[in-house]
């Protein structure tokens, strides 16, 4: 038996997975990101989620999150292009529905993502800026690997201050040590 088998596979986002988007703008889900979005919203980030999967030449990739063996969505998880501090690089963000929460399925999605951001060969790091709040996201940065640099201030929403912690993971350093 392999054990260091993920228990999620990545598919990328498609128009089929708008009820997913809707499912995530639970309350309870989104309390750490201003709150849920109108329908509105939600339409235009579906939208782009799909655009972002459709285009490999795009600013990112976005994915539906597969629990294995059931093969059950659980969530969503996706890398794009930012400029931190005045230096490109990727961030990623993730959501994993209530029912699947506390099985490991973040980290491994976030540890799946980051390999295909490393495959891109674009930028060196990869960023994720979960609230300071947030003690679950903090873990799956912790245990995905990432550093942690520090608390910053954020809008998001825009208008929406919010405290998130900086966690930063040097995608060169997943290469093996020939490739480097």
């Amino acid at each position: 038996m392999d054990t260091h088998a993920s228990p999620v596979r990545l598919e990328p986002w498609s128009e089929e997975d708008f009820g997913l988007l809707r499912a995530m703008n639970a309350p309870e889900l989104m309390e750490h990101l201003g709150g849920p979005e109108t329908e509105k919203a939600l339409v235009e980030r579906h939208e782009r989620y799909v655009r972002l999967s459709a285009d490999r030449t795009s600013a990112g990739l976005m994915f539906r999150i597969v629990l294995l063996p059931e093969e059950v969505v659980v969530g969503s998880i996706g890398f794009w292009k930012q400029t931190w501090d005045g230096e490109p690089v990727y961030e990623t963000g993730w959501m994993v529905l209530p029912g699947f929460q506390g099985r490991g399925v973040a980290t491994a999605a976030t540890r799946a993502v980051a390999e295909l951001a490393r495959a891109e060969r674009t930028h060196r790091f990869l960023h994720a800026f979960p609230s300071t709040d947030n003690g679950a996201s903090n873990a799956v940065c912790r245990k995905a690997g990432f550093e942690l640099l520090g608390e910053r201030a954020f809008e998001y929403p825009p208008g929406h201050p919010l405290r998130c912690n900086d966690w930063r993971l040097d995608l060169e350093a997943l290469r093996p040590a020939e490739a480097r």
